[in-house]
């Protein structure tokens, strides 16, 4: 589902017009990015949590030529689904 496919839903599962649901799709996930970005998380009940996972640097090595590269210290968006959310998935 795109982001376009899932405003098209809330729209009709709301009664919002399609511009309004796009609008509120990407404030949605604005904020999310936000919260995310400044280190924090959110939590929705039911759904499930986002948070921010620190990766630390590492030695790897280029797949090409087999030389040890070095891999820098990241940051990445991790979900973790609600036990509700994984009742639904698993009936």
């Amino acid at each position: 589902m795109t982001k376009n496919e899932l405003a098209e839903q809330v729209a009709e599962r709301t009664g919002l017009s399609a511009n309004q649901a796009r609008q509120v799709v990407e404030a949605a996930i604005e904020t999310v990015s936000d919260e995310l970005a400044r280190g924090g998380e959110v939590s929705i009940a039911g759904f499930g949590k986002f948070s921010v996972s620190h990766r630390a640097a590492r030695q790897g090595r280029n797949p090409s030529t087999g030389q040890p590269i070095q891999i820098g210290a990241s940051k990445a968006a991790k979900f973790s689904a609600a036990s509700a959310l994984k009742k639904r998935l698993n009936p």
